[in-house]
């Protein structure tokens, strides 16, 4: 039946299709999409990280975390969004075995690491207000740094496994990759063997890296909204629901979407959702969280106002006792 069964090796050249099944007209406007987003995106995450290096107000567990996924955003975005504002541009598709294996790698063990850091956040809102006596002895910063490190290292490590996989099997004649970046789903669409043990094996990492984080903050927000409904307050319970609203938003979006993609491998390969679906968690979601996490929170808008009256007057930097009025 397969005639061209061939293994891949590090000669070989991948095809992005992208959107090329669309009409000219629309790519134009996805081009444009993609760039726009794509510069909202380093700018509003690279002003959160900016914000938590100047402004000594935001050095606590919850914003260091905040920084922490803003640099996940960063290396999300610029391991697809490039490459596929390359094939609008230059309508170079092509992309090599080694580029191929990298982008999927970093996607993957960046996304894994994500999910793990919002459990992390998680836990940080869970001390916060239902164990606030304890919570500076807890998240003191050699925890912090822990809690921040440990998603980036467990995420490289389990994308490893499925990755290395993948690039293993043998492939069809056609190398043509109906996506705009390197993606799990329609890799194993191009395999001419059996896959399902590739699928069991990303099926583990999901629940491992996805489902148990996403149980643990389930776990959390019970507890905290057990312990807000309980203050007798409501101005209390107000202000505690609002430094969790942001979170609670972010991984609602973040989960629904991933989920959706990477634990429906066994479904029949469906390119044109599969690749909507991706269009919102690798751009959308890096985009809008800087708004999420910036738009109601006074802390992180006066840090930012800092930022511009810094841009504005930088005799601020060498002075900075001189007052900005």
């Amino acid at each position: 039946m397969f005639t061209q069964r061939q293994n891949l090796d590090n000669g070989t050249t991948f095809s992005l299709q992208g959107f090329l099944d669309l009409s000219k007209s629309i790519q134009i406007i996805l081009c444009i999409f993609f760039l726009v987003a794509y510069i909202l995106s380093l700018m509003g995450n690279g002003l959160i990280i900016l914000a938590y290096t100047l402004d000594s107000h935001l050095h606590t567990p919850m914003y260091f975390f905040l920084r922490g996924l803003s640099m996940l955003e960063v290396c999300s975005i610029n391991v697809t969004v490039p490459k596929a504002l390359g094939i609008f541009l230059s309508m170079d598709r092509s992309i090599t075995f080694f580029g191929c294996a990298t982008q999927m790698y970093i996607f993957s063990a960046v996304s894994v690491s994500e999910c793990l850091l919002l459990a992390v956040m998680a836990f940080d809102r869970f001390m916060a207000i239902c164990h606030p006596l304890r919570y500076t002895s807890v998240m003191t910063s050699k925890m912090c740094y822990q809690l921040a490190t440990g998603p980036w290292i467990v995420g490289f490590l389990m994308s490893l496994i499925h990755t290395s996989s993948i690039f293993r099997l043998s492939f069809c004649g056609s190398h043509h990759i109906a996506h705009f970046f390197c993606d799990i789903p329609p890799l194993l669409h191009l395999a001419c063997v059996d896959t399902f043990k590739i699928e069991l094996y990303v099926f583990i990492v999901c629940v491992c890296g996805a489902t148990i984080p996403f149980f643990l903050i389930l776990c959390s927000y019970i507890k905290i909204l057990y312990s807000v409904f309980l203050l007798s307050s409501k101005e209390a319970r107000q202000k505690a629901m609002s430094t969790c609203s942001a979170h609670l938003v972010s991984v609602i979006i973040f989960y629904g979407t991933a989920m959706y993609v990477h634990l429906r491998l066994g479904t029949p390969f469906s390119s044109y959702q599969d690749r909507m679906t991706a269009l919102f968690y690798c751009i959308i979601i890096p985009t809008i969280n800087p708004l999420i996490y910036s738009l109601k929170n006074k802390d992180m808008k006066a840090a930012l106002v800092k930022i511009n009256s810094i841009i504005h007057y930088p005799l601020y930097i060498v002075y900075p006792e001189t007052k900005l009025y």
